[in-house]
């Protein structure tokens, strides 16, 4: 080696190789990115000193760790230094003191991993783990060399960044807002009756005041004295103190996780599959690892709707125009527990039709297009969306009650954004992923991720169709309506926000479709979406359930804007996409808005433009509006004529009942 390397050569090899501490930290610029921040060639002399005792036991000489015995050890390395003249003594005291006078004794060794500089660090942990799965301990990630290719786009991620950040922000300061307002009312109401009780009784958990103390107390000690204790015992060696400070903290952070607010982004190319860009929940750190997007199983309420309104589409026994009755109604379990759901706000609309339910996320009705497609094509359809295959899942996962049509189950925002794709990716299957290809340090390519799904896929062969290329395309315009005129249009602007222009000066908008959610008691807000080019899913909520966001933070008021927002901006340069569209299979009609039938020349609600399966188009005339005036001169006849008209001959006008149930048409 040494006829073939200079002596500088072999040093430098030997500093790059060498593992300079835990988690697998190989060679100087690694340590000192890890310890410092900065590459090594900016390293001060204290700096450099540090690095050097590594070399010798980087597990003693963990500045985070152990850094007395650091401190020290580093001293005795500097003070070699100045005697061999590589640096002066004013040079050594200078950053000894710097470096020592600024260091903070509140970080440990893990938080020092979770400072590094990464640009997607919840990207990058979903691959980590990831890769851990695929080579089962055969290679060592940190000092194998390994490459890895993948999929992710650091613009979309740094848009994801910065509106999921924004986001949480929001919901956590509402939430604040509206849980101080709720127990500044209760404090001023009830404080008082409850402390007279208490002190009345002798029942101390009764006393408010006291209790409401020893909380401030605590966030008093985990908030100014535990670094200060933590500190104190890195300093003195006193684990016992740390332990001490240690739990205070962690209950503390226990504490958090039922009160904050979290939020997760994963967005995919509906194509490729490509996991474009993911967050897991707010900053990525020692203390929040759980990515929420791939690892929460989380409800996804109303934003489940499209899975089973797919099936409805199918068995022809619903259309985008099937009118459908919006009013209180009670649902018998299959163990005859009742089941009577509710509407936001307890608002009902009466007759409605079926896209239009969809679009402004109406509960009955969709209940009952679950109860007409029945619950084996409805979790059939919702599961191969979902891509869940195994049949104890599958029973596990979907109860067979009612709340299900309200999206009462458990599932993932990466599942839930696979099952929109499929609907833009004209009813053939997306497997999301994330890891093209690694290679080894010679360039070998070792794993092939991609190479390997898209095997899969095409093995599956006409499997790999989840949905006919019509009922995505019937789905695709239901979900388009919910941008233009649903719950959706506040936040998109009725789709005008994906307006672009090309450098022809020419204007075009993106399409968009998409669904949002929000779970009982407002506990989850959900937007799901899509574009003819990728699909993206937003969630806000807790990580501990029996919590709520508060009555004004929904899926259309805090997920969907910062959607949309993201969707806008992944877009910008990107040439007009349509969905597809198949050449046959389809029928458009244009029908009475309050009916779903062809309009007569009295259809005053105005019409809309539906989208069928062929030969579910409606051929009927619209019969709810007549001729008003007629109507009126038949009864003015009876009443000049001083007849009484027989029970039954005069009707009221049914299109001025607008709850009034049509019995003569297919209704539910």
């Amino acid at each position: 080696m040494e006829r073939r390397f200079s002596k500088e050569e072999i040093l430098e090899m030997y500093l790059n190789k060498m593992i300079m501490g835990s988690g697998g930290l190989y060679g100087v610029e690694a340590a000192s990115q890890y310890f410092f921040g900065h590459p090594a060639k900016d390293c001060t002399p204290a700096e450099s000193a540090l690095l050097a005792i590594q070399l010798s036991s980087p597990t003693r000489y963990n500045p985070f760790k152990n850094p007395t015995t650091a401190r020290a050890r580093s001293k005795l390395i500097l003070d070699q230094m100045v005697e061999r003249k590589v640096v002066t003594a004013g040079q050594a005291k200078e950053s000894f003191d710097a470096y020592w006078d600024s260091f903070d004794y509140t970080r440990t060794a893990a938080s020092a991993f979770f400072m590094r500089d990464d640009k997607a660090p919840w990207f990058s942990e979903y691959v980590r783990r990831q890769l851990e799965d695929m080579l089962y301990g055969s290679m060592d990630l940190y000092s194998d060399g390994l490459s890895v290719y993948t999929t992710l786009d650091l613009d979309h991620q740094a848009f994801a960044d910065a509106y999921m950040k924004r986001g949480i922000e929001r919901a956590n300061a509402s939430y604040r807002r509206a849980s101080s307002q709720r127990l500044s009312t209760a404090e001023s109401l009830y404080t008082p009756i409850i402390e007279l009780l208490g002190l009345g009784f002798n029942l101390s958990p009764l006393l408010v005041s006291a209790s409401k103390t020893e909380v401030q107390s605590m966030d008093y000690f985990v908030t100014k004295l535990s670094p200060v204790l933590d500190a104190t015992a890195l300093l003195f060696g006193l684990s016992d103190l740390k332990a001490f400070a240690n739990a205070g903290t962690s209950r503390k952070n226990n504490s958090l996780e039922k009160t904050t607010v979290e939020g997760s982004l994963v967005a995919i190319d509906n194509e490729t599959g490509y996991i474009t860009a993911l967050v897991g929940g707010s900053t990525y750190g020692m203390s929040n690892q759980l990515i929420r997007a791939t690892q929460a199983t989380l409800m996804p309420g109303s934003t489940f709707k499209p899975l089973f309104y797919s099936a409805a589409i199918d068995s022809k026994k619903v259309t985008q125009g099937t009118m459908i009755y919006d009013a209180p109604t009670i649902f018998h379990n299959e163990d005859g527990v009742p089941y009577i759901p509710l509407n936001f706000r307890g608002e009902w609309q009466g007759t409605v039709l079926a896209w239009r339910a969809l679009a402004s996320s109406m509960n009955v009705p969709s209940v009952k297009i679950l109860e007409t497609v029945g619950f084996d094509a409805a979790i059939q359809r919702a599961a191969a969306l979902l891509g869940i295959t195994d049949p104890k899942e599958i029973q596990r996962v979907f109860p067979r009650r009612y709340p299900l049509a309200l999206g009462v189950i458990g599932v993932t925002p990466l599942q839930m954004t696979r099952a929109f794709s499929v609907f833009s990716n004209g009813g053939k299957a997306t497997q999301p992923i994330a890891i093209r290809y690694v290679e080894d340090r010679n360039g070998a390519i070792i794993l092939e991720p991609e190479k390997e799904s898209r095997e899969r896929m095409s093995k599956m062969g006409g499997a790999a169709q989840i949905l006919s290329p019509q009922n995505a395309a019937v789905m695709t315009d239901m979900l388009r309506r919910v941008v233009w005129s649903g719950t959706l249009a506040g936040a998109t602007s009725g789709g005008s926000s994906m307006k672009q222009t090309d450098e022809s000066g020419k204007s075009y908008t993106i399409p968009l479709a998409g669904k949002t959610g929000t779970t009982h008691n407002w506990a989850d807000a959900w937007t799901v979406g899509f574009s003819p080019y990728y699909s993206a899913s937003i969630w806000f909520g807790f990580d501990m359930p029996s919590n709520s966001l508060g009555v004004e933070q929904t899926g259309a008021t805090i997920a969907a804007p910062i959607w949309s927002d993201f969707m806008r901006d992944i877009h910008k340069g990107l040439p007009l996409k349509s969905f597809p569209s198949p050449q046959d299979g389809l029928a458009t009609s244009r029908v009475c808005s309050v009916s779903g039938l062809l309009p007569n020349e009295f259809c005053d609600k105005g019409t809309v433009e539906l989208l069928y399966l062929e030969g579910t188009q409606p051929v009927n005339t619209c019969d709810i509006h007549k001729d008003e005036s007629q109507s009126a001169q038949n009864l003015l006849d009876i009443i000049i004529g001083g007849s009484i008209a027989p029970p039954g001959q005069v009707q009221p006008n049914l299109g001025d009942l607008d709850t009034t149930l049509r019995l003569d048409l297919p209704t539910f």
